[in-house]
């Protein structure tokens, strides 16, 4: 190594909030402003001494290291933007914790948006993070406008589509089916002895997986119990809460008094469902027997327990953190789908 030695342990005092330059930084840490780059970019390319004196003076001075320039020399922003319908619901947290595992133990920023469950706003949201370069973007669901898809497939980044299944996906897939996940649901309750199953869900809005967990229900209903009526109701402008899930209840007691099954598209309708039962002193299961979606942490606290759907909510965030890093180390590797499927649990409420 030839760096210089750095001067005797010198007084470092904190700065002011203006933009401190590499070069004030070298001349703090003694050494040269080739040597301060090295050091945060790759510290086993100096001497300890020198590394130590960096960092010193880095903490000192509040310096911000500037990527755009390493940046447009290696073509690669050192992000992965991701767009959520939402973040208040575990069942997303949980994805986004195990894709940011990944991704920040690789040194990749995550970059996270939210859509409400909007295509239109997604739309928005995407163009927006492709405007900052990332080097992949993971999307929920594999339902999009013409707009999006068009947007992703001419950015020559890798996609991974999340929590969806198609046989059409931009580039890669991470996820399982919904339709088959509510398929395996309505068998149980059928062959548990229920004939009158009413589906329970938000159907108004974007949600593409909701419309699968419906059309696997009607599918389901009609091979299964080929005389019975397909019940469906829908939240509506209610949307997604456990307030609306208490009022499908009402609704399903309204409309369809010979319900004795309810199979809701989501454990937040499942919840409301089960409270709203207690406050009007039915047993669940015995006066109406409740199913959920998603296996929430609540659903197996509550009384009694939901029989649900047990989605692979982390496994999708890490597989599909490996995969991005993956095609962006590797970029002409083919596109890969990866069914992580779903695990029914059988619990009190059904």
């Amino acid at each position: 190594m030839t760096d210089p030695e750095p001067p005797p342990e010198p007084r470092f005092t904190r700065r002011n909030t203006r933009t401190v330059t590499l070069d004030e930084v070298a001349a703090l840490a003694g050494v040269s402003p080739s040597t301060v780059s090295r050091a945060i970019r790759d510290p086993e390319q100096v001497s300890v001494a020198a590394y130590e004196a960096v960092m010193r003076a880095v903490e000192a001075t509040n310096y911000v290291p500037n990527r755009a320039a390493s940046n447009l020399a290696s073509n690669r922003s050192g992000t992965v933007a991701a767009v959520m319908p939402a973040m208040s619901y575990s069942v997303f947290a949980d994805t986004v914790h195990g894709l940011e595992a990944e991704l920040s133990a690789a040194g990749v920023q995550l970059f996270l948006g939210t859509s409400g469950y909007d295509e239109e706003r997604e739309e928005q949201v995407v163009r927006a993070f492709l405007g900052r370069r990332p080097d992949g973007i993971v999307m929920v669901g594999a339902s999009h406008t013409a707009g999006t898809r068009e947007m992703l497939r001419r950015a020559r980044i890798p996609v991974i589509e999340t929590w969806d299944w198609s046989d059409d996906p931009i580039d890669s897939l991470v996820g399982f089916s919904n339709g088959a996940a509510f398929a395996a649901i309505v068998e149980y309750v059928v062959e548990a002895g229920y004939r009158h199953p009413t589906f329970a869900g938000w159907l108004t809005g974007a949600d593409s997986r909701a419309r699968a967990r419906r059309d696997g229900f009607e599918a389901t209903l009609r091979r299964l119990l080929p005389d019975e009526l397909a019940r469906v109701l829908d939240t509506g402008s209610r949307g997604i809460s456990v307030e609306a899930g208490g009022w499908l209840l009402a609704e399903a007691l309204e409309q369809h008094p010979e319900t004795d099954v309810l199979v809701c598209a989501s454990d937040i309708f499942a919840t409301g469902a089960v409270l709203e039962a207690q406050r009007r002193g039915l047993d669940v299961p015995r006066d109406i027997a409740i199913t959920g979606f998603g296996d929430f942490e609540i659903s197996r606290y509550l009384h009694p327990a939901l029989t649900t759907v047990q989605t692979p909510n982390n496994s999708i965030g890490r597989r599909a953190g490996e995969l991005i890093l993956e095609r962006i180390a590797e970029p002409d590797a083919a596109p890969v789908s990866i069914d992580l499927g779903f695990t029914l649990v059988v619990r009190e409420s059904a």
